[in-house]
């Protein structure tokens, strides 16, 4: 499973309420970054103005992405947390752990051959998690000259 797009309705199903509360909360026109702060509180609908620099506030990602180097990581971390799938989208993308030497054909097969097991277990465990998995040499096709 590549992506939950049921999962993905869900989040941004809330957004429209969620800015609606905040606007009432604080009593004024949002700012972009506000909208986007409040649309991600942890505990819902805002109930509250929170003041900048002041106010502690818990906020939850509506989506995670990772780069293949630190990746790993926080996939062995999320692999000990005994959940059987990701709550919000998450990706992965392998374009870190391609060194920039020669030129990007040889570089990305030589990132294939030195970094084989990462990316494997990234897929693997991508693809038994929920994540999207973006392989190396997929994220893009543009070729720079």
């Amino acid at each position: 499973m590549a992506f939950d797009i049921e999962m993905i309705k869900a989040v941004y199903a809330k957004f429209p309420s969620r800015i609606a509360a905040a606007r009432e909360a604080v009593g004024r026109p949002l700012t972009l970054a506000e909208k986007i702060l409040y649309a991600h509180l942890s505990e819902g609908d805002a109930t509250t103005a929170y003041e900048r620099g002041v106010s502690y506030v818990d906020f939850q990602p509506d989506r995670v992405a990772m780069q293949d180097a630190t990746a790993q990581m926080a996939l062995l971390q999320f692999m000990q947390a005994g959940r059987d799938q990701v709550a919000v989208p998450s990706t992965v993308h392998c374009d870190h752990l391609i060194q920039a030497e020669v030129g990007a054909e040889a570089d990305l097969t030589k990132a294939k051959d030195k970094n084989r097991e990462v990316y494997d277990f990234l897929s693997s465990v991508s693809n038994k998690y929920g994540l999207g998995f973006w392989k190396l040499g997929q994220v893009s096709s543009t070729r720079w000259y």
